[in-house]
């Protein structure tokens, strides 16, 4: 940055909202321990996913459902241990 472009406070501001927008799904999943089940609307607005990408990772068993009904049901445990092995993997090499 030059001398001649300063930082302003509403310039600090605005990253700090960018900054909490961003992490705001991530801080959901940290708190997921607090619900005891989540309706599919509510993982898929906490993972920005679709309910598409949803009932695959369901599919694949990747994440486990519990059906009541029509409606499907998640533990919030189940989806920080998906989310954790996500992390642990590792791209392929050639």
């Amino acid at each position: 940055m030059s001398p001649d472009e300063l930082l302003t406070k509403k310039d600090l501001e605005n990253f700090k909202k960018e900054l909490f927008d961003f992490f705001k799904p991530l801080m959901g999943v940290q708190g997921l321990s607090k619900q005891k089940w989540l309706r599919s609307r509510d993982v898929c607005t906490m993972l920005q996913i679709s309910s598409g990408t949803l009932q695959t990772l369901r599919i694949t068993g990747k994440l486990t459902a519990h059906k009541a009904g029509n409606i499907f049901f998640y533990k919030p445990e189940d989806i920080e241990k998906m989310l954790a092995g996500d992390q642990k993997k590792s791209p392929k090499r050639n």
